[in-house]
């Protein structure tokens, strides 16, 4: 048994999620926050067979998309001034850690 981790950005959650039901895959969401940006996004805890990984990840894949958005970055230039201009940055897509379950139990 593997636990799949999937740091999905909330835009895209729904749309994972939707399609993880579908495909008959149960997953715990929890709400989370990413260091960088400081946005939310959805983690995903799913508990798999060995050999449905490979699919989950494709369902994952195919729904998390990355897309381009400017977000504002601050220069300094000599002391105490401070220039504000926007940085474009990558955001979405997924994040996902697969380990080991060595137990699991559902009761």
């Amino acid at each position: 048994m593997k636990l799949i981790y999937a740091i999905i950005n909330n835009d895209d959650s729904h749309s994972v999620s939707t399609a993880l039901t579908k495909s008959g895959y149960t997953a715990t969401k929890l709400a989370s926050t990413g260091g960088f940006l400081m946005a939310g996004n959805t983690t995903f805890l799913i508990c798999s067979d060995n050999d449905k990984v490979d699919n989950i990840i494709d369902i994952i894949r195919e729904h998390s998309h990355k897309r381009k958005q400017f977000v504002p970055s601050a220069a300094t230039y000599g002391v105490g001034s401070y220039t504000s201009f926007p940085v474009e940055v990558s955001v979405g897509g997924a994040t996902i850690f697969v380990t080991d379950i060595e137990r699991f139990e559902k009761v």
